[in-house]
Parts: C-alpha cells; structure tokens; sequence
C-alpha cells in the first residue's frame, strides 16, 4: 500500500486556493476553524489564517476539487484536480469524503443501540468460536459490523456514546468492540469511503483475535507478564495471522491491522521491526487505536487513564513510537473531550461528555451528575455548555479517569 500522509509547511502568505490545511502552528481550540482541516476555496479564507497563524500544514494528498470552489453550474467533470504525488494501491483509503451527520445524536440513538447489540453478539460469538477451535465466517463479521458502520457515518456521537457507557467483565471483548468503535470513527474522519471504513471496523474487531489460543492463565494474569510469558504472548499477532488464513479472511486492510498492529513507527515494535512507511498506513492508525485504548480500559494490575490524559500521552510519543501526522489526526477525530469523558466542571459538579459540539470544540453537551459535593443526584441534568442559559457559566475544569468518585454512568443511562 503506497498511499501515506504527505504534509508540507507553509507560510500563510503563500497558501493558495485549492490547498488543504491539515495543520495549524497553534492549537485548533485557540482557533475558530474545525478539527477536520480547512479547505482554502476563497482569499478571505487565507485572511482569515494570517489573523491565527504565521504558517500551517498542507496536505498534499488532499485538494480541493472545483466543485467546492465555483458553483455547480459552473463545474464540468474533466475540472476535478488529479491526485499529486504517489497513486495509492488502493484507492479506498484516499481521503476524499466529507462526512458530515446526517441524523442528529438522539434519532440516532435507537439505531446505534440495535447495531451495539448485533456487533457484540458477534463478538462473544466469536471468542467461543476461536476457543472451540472454529474459523470466523467472513460473511457474518461483514453483517456485524456494517451497521456500526453506517451508524458512525450517520452520527459521529451515538454510537460511540451507546459503547462508552457498556460494562464487560471480558477484557479482550471490551477491547475489541471498542478498537472496532474507533476504528470505523477515524477512518470517517479521514475520509475514506464506506467499504474501506468497514474493513477498518472488521480489522479493529479482530486485532487481538490471535489471543484466544494463549493460555487462560496468561490471559487472566493479574500482574505484569514475566519475560518467558511475555515472548508467549507476542505470539498472539501470528496466531491471529493464522486464523484469518484458516477463515479464508482475505481483505487486505484486516490483513494489515491484525499482523501490524504492534509495530511503531521507530521500528521498536513487533513482530518484524518494521518502521515508518514500511508498516502499512492502516497497521499505523491501528497502533494508535490500540494503545489509546487499552490506556482507557482498566485491567486488574493497573487503573484507567482519561480519554484525555491518553490523548497526551500518544501525542508524547508521536514521531517515536506512532506516526505525528496521524496522531494528530487521531485527536481531532475523538476531540478535545472524547464522547464518554467523566470530566470535572468549574461548579464542582461532575458530568460525562455526551455530544461534541464542533463549532465549539471546548463546550460539548453532557450529562451532569453530581452536585458541587460529589454526591451523585438522583437523576442527571442534561446541558449544552455552548448555549447556557444567562447568567450561568460552567465549563470544563479537568477530566477524570473511569470510575472517579465510585461513578458508573452507565448506572443512569443503561442499567
């Protein structure tokens, strides 16, 4: 696969319209414009960087077609811009869609829970199918995780609100579902098309399938690995290899998500030392997805970090052990507080994170439920922290780990 991220630095006074700004030289929340990147289509565009920025990032890779520039009547099909640079191998992973919700986060929701509900019936499925020795139906894995997807492309908030708040004794389960969860939200955020985002999904849903032939007591282990058990363990990414070939599992994404999502990008990882370019572009994203997560899931040895806490972490070790540009990506996929975040307000009340509010990416919509003293209310209280009533102001203070002040919100929301 020969496609990659390709930036470029320049000045704001050399933009030119047609040019894709991935990258700012400051922080985006410090900014008016979106996460997602900003399309120069006019020179009030440009005015408006140079009043922010001294120079940003231009994704080469991603042009701006003439039909965001002129009207339609005015675009004819031979005027859409050629791809510069490499020609990706596969064209399903050049970042041309701009999703944008179709459904708001609560008609959304019926929706997003019945297609919570068919993905991990496949899950649990599917671990006692691998244990009892069976191979996975490429078929049914595409029926399970469709409906993830198209709820994702419907509304980037509902779906991953419904998985946020689910409890699952099984940590490779929980894993699973939710690498499979963010896999399908950053293949929308960058764009790729509906087919390829299914495979991310299916390939996030199986990274760790390769574990179901470890034995039990290391899987269960309630401490750190000693050095023999962690060589068995690394093991997991061939034995995963394995039993997508004995499935007959051929997509190439999957492929490339199970077999390299151990790799970094210095070449540290395993289970080849791969580095770079040379570890496929969805093996790169998959390592992201996985260390985040796992960093937010707690484990008998050790207890969850925030969603934001992890986020820092990652972007610490961006350029080292994971790619910058995609770290970077990553972030402005999940935002500044991830959808599920247990975070702290100015008032002393805590809340979860509910909606992102993409104007305002710092005043998400949440659900408060504590008062000033912790004690949790006897029901929430719904609020969009961008359209207060007047005279009240709360704000995000900080963010929480899982499990703060003995706060379960799925308590409120789906006991």
């Amino acid at each position: 696969m020969a496609y990659d991220l390709v930036e470029r630095r320049v000045f704001v006074s050399d933009l030119q319209i047609g040019m894709f700004v991935s990258r700012l030289d400051c922080e985006w929340s410090d900014t008016p414009f979106p996460l997602q990147g900003v399309p120069i289509t006019s020179r009030e565009d440009i005015d408006n960087l140079a009043k922010f920025c001294k120079y940003v990032f231009v994704d080469t890779q991603r042009q701006v077609t003439p039909s965001r520039l002129m009207p339609p009547s005015v675009v004819k099909p031979a005027a859409v811009v050629a791809p510069t640079a490499r020609v990706p191998l596969n064209t399903r992973l050049v970042t041309q869609h701009a999703y944008t919700d179709t459904a708001s986060f609560d008609d959304e929701m019926p929706r997003a829970r019945e297609a919570f509900e068919t993905v991990s019936k496949f899950a649990e499925q599917l671990v006692a199918d691998i244990h009892a020795g069976k191979s996975i139906d490429p078929q049914a894995l595409d029926d399970a995780v469709r409906p993830m997807v198209a709820s994702v492309l419907r509304s980037g908030d509902a779906f991953f609100w419904i998985e946020s708040l689910r409890r699952h004794d099984s940590y490779t389960f929980r894993h699973a579902v939710g690498c499979s969860t963010l896999a399908a939200s950053f293949g929308r955020h960058m764009g790729f098309n509906g087919d390829a985002i299914v495979s991310l999904a299916a390939g996030g849903l199986l990274m760790d399938v390769g574990k179901a032939q470890l034995p039990r007591e290391i899987l269960e282990r309630e401490g750190p690995l000693n050095d023999m058990e962690w060589d068995l363990a690394r093991h997991h990414v061939e034995e995963g290899g394995a039993i997508l070939d004995a499935s007959g599992v051929t997509d190439p994404e999957v492929r490339d998500m199970v077999l390299t999502h151990h790799e970094r990008f210095d070449g540290t990882g395993y289970p080849d030392g791969l580095a770079g370019t040379a570890i496929p572009l969805v093996g790169r994203m998959a390592a992201i997805i996985d260390t985040y997560h796992a960093m937010c899931t707690p484990r008998p040895y050790r207890p969850a970090v925030s969603q934001h806490l992890a986020l820092r972490q990652l972007y610490q070790g961006r350029d080292r052990e994971y790619q910058g540009e995609l770290v970077e990506q990553f972030q402005a996929c999940l935002g500044v507080y991830p959808t599920g975040s247990l975070v702290e307000l100015n008032t002393g009340e805590v809340a979860v994170v509910m909606v992102q509010n993409q104007s305002r990416r710092l005043q998400p919509r949440v659900a408060i439920l504590t008062g000033a003293d912790k004690v949790e209310l006897d029901d929430f209280r719904i609020v969009d922290l961008m359209r207060q009533a007047e005279g009240v102001h709360r704000e995000i203070q900080r963010t929480l780990p899982a499990g703060s002040y003995g706060i379960d919100p799925s308590e409120y929301f789906l006991a």
